[in-house]
């Protein structure tokens, strides 16, 4: 038998030296991903108030979620209500650490901002990385028992004020593309500290009703059941299973062109309380995070604390998050247009 040249064994040894070093960098890789957040603190970008819908999913969201990370890290939340969360969105874009310490919650209609080119939203949805959401909201619209709207059908003949944020405040979103579409009557009455403030504006009778999620009435129910509040109209195409009678606003649709423009502003519900990473985390943090938040979402613990709050914790993929903005970017260029000038242009 012939010996190996020195040449040839050199390029052996070289080889298995160089997998070696692949082995240990892959091990060393999925060993950090295990270990890196012990005794870190994680920090949540909350884009709205302390008492928001947002903000309390997020908090009961992370009071499970260390149970789910490799070394409990504290997660701690930290509000940036300004402009309607878009202060906190493009402080996640731009300048949060990029090592997977900082992750944020954001409007649901960050995404149709950006494609309609809202001046101040200075992000590419499809950059975030997307870790994943909770709750399926509806949109709905209650009156004022004693408001002069009765009926979705009195909203062509009769004004119907309602108290709203800012401009683009998904409290304006509602009533503003159906004025301009349907061209409804409702009149905005902007200025408000969100979703508890506008409430109080309608109680206190200064408007007739808002416009919001399902699940952010949860805090009224009993006016509701004392039918102080009522139900006036869904922004959605389906029945809300809790609220099967309340009438679809789409039955008000006259063309195929109104009923298009509607679903697009009114996609981002589909988005729920979404959660993303700025651009450029590691993989193997971005999977660790991921994971954790699929199984807090669905530990019992949560669910039935979320039940008795009357607080919807639906969990949505990163996947189906990454396939809607996917759809929202195939919009035809004409449609977009359209729509930027239905939609609130700043927030």
């Amino acid at each position: 038998m012939r010996c190996a040249s020195p040449a040839f064994v050199r390029r052996v040894l070289l080889a298995v030296v160089s997998l070696s070093c692949v082995a240990a960098a892959c091990g060393n890789a999925g060993h950090g991903a295990e270990t890196f957040y012990r005794g870190k603190q994680i920090h949540l970008i909350a884009g709205f108030p302390v008492g928001n819908d947002y903000d309390v999913g997020a908090r009961l969201l992370v009071k499970y979620l260390p149970k789910y990370i490799a070394g409990a890290p504290a997660v701690i939340v930290q509000n940036m209500p300004q402009a309607a969360s878009v202060a906190a969105v493009n402080y996640l874009y731009a300048q949060a650490p990029r090592d997977g310490t900082v992750f944020g919650s954001f409007s649901r209609n960050i995404v149709n901002d950006a494609l309609t080119g809202e001046p101040n939203v200075r992000v590419d949805p499809r950059r975030l990385i997307w870790l994943g959401a909770t709750s399926h909201p509806a949109r709905v619209c209650v009156r004022r028992s004693d408001a002069p709207v009765k009926t979705p059908a009195d909203l062509f003949t009769h004004e119907m004020i309602v108290s709203a944020g800012g401009a683009s405040s998904s409290l304006a979103i509602v009533p503003t593309v159906l004025n301009k579409v349907l061209h409804t009557k409702f009149r905005i009455v902007e200025g408000y500290n969100g979703m508890g403030d506008s409430i109080l504006a309608a109680v206190r009778g200064e408007s007739q009703g808002v416009c919001a999620s399902y699940g952010q009435f949860r805090t009224v129910d009993q006016l509701i059941r004392e039918g102080k509040l009522v139900f006036l109209l869904r922004a959605e195409e389906a029945p809300i299973p809790e609220i099967p009678d309340v009438p679809s606003i789409f039955d008000y649709a006259k063309t195929d062109e109104q009923r298009a423009l509607m679903r697009f502003a009114f996609a981002s519900t589909e988005f729920g309380r979404p959660y993303a990473f700025p651009p450029g985390v590691p993989q193997d943090r971005v999977s660790v995070i991921r994971k954790a938040m699929a199984d807090a979402a669905h530990d019992p613990q949560l669910l039935a604390e979320a039940s008795r709050a009357k607080l919807d914790m639906t969990y949505t993929p990163p996947e189906m998050l990454e396939r809607l903005v996917a759809k929202l970017y195939e919009t035809p260029p004409a449609l977009v247009a359209t729509i930027k000038s239905i939609l609130p242009n700043e927030k």
